[in-house]
């Protein structure tokens, strides 16, 4: 199969790399806000706690339209996701990490952290979804770039014509339950962080 040109771009190639280690990544982002003085308000995990449901619940939205085979690290992609939650931005899975990451950053209390986070988000992403856009128009060609042209990388839009499709609740509850193991072990570590102070 002949690869994509959008794929062979050094932000693809670099996003290749981010991509197959993306699990990982988020364990150097949170290292700042655990080991970091925050403040101690009771707010923050209100708002935190907010940030974090809202985003694992895009999260869940994207994964019942997709799959489980979302989270996967080989660019074998079976289907183009196009309706549901994918109508309206081309990549809810990774706005939901993000809103997830600032809500655990707000946890932390550490809010000198923000601003930095948002641009650590930045950059990884970008190039993890260069590198994925590439992929998918490797794939799939024409289809995915009108779909490109139609839905937004980041911003959700309202669909002019939202197609429907498979939506699977169930597989994405199941899929999603090393996230959730994941999530219990950070609130535990930032309770004991308060505890600790």
């Amino acid at each position: 199969m002949e690869v994509s040109a959008a794929e062979t771009t050094l932000a693809a190639r670099t996003g290749s790399v981010l991509f197959r280690y993306r699990s990982w990544l988020p364990v150097l982002f949170l290292a700042i806000p655990l080991l970091a003085k925050g403040d101690a308000s009771a707010s923050r995990w209100i708002i935190g706690g907010f940030l974090i449901a809202a985003g694992e619940l895009y999260r869940l939205a994207g994964v019942a339209v997709a799959g489980s085979t979302t989270r996967r690290r080989s660019r074998n992609v079976q289907k183009l996701a196009t309706h549901g939650v994918f109508a309206w931005t081309r990549n809810p899975l990774y706005n939901g990490n993000f809103l997830v990451w600032m809500g655990f950053v707000a946890v932390s209390g550490v809010l000198w952290f923000l601003p930095a986070a948002v641009l650590i988000f930045a950059a990884e992403y970008s190039l993890i979804v260069r590198y994925e856009e590439g992929v998918l128009e490797t794939t799939f060609g024409r289809k995915y770039l009108d779909y490109k042209r139609c839905v937004p990388r980041w911003i959700p839009s309202k669909p002019e014509h939202p197609l429907t499709g498979d939506v699977n609740w169930r597989e994405a509850w199941r899929s999603e339950t090393s996230t959730f193991l994941q999530y219990a072990v950070l609130i535990a570590a930032f309770i004991a962080k308060d505890l600790l102070r």
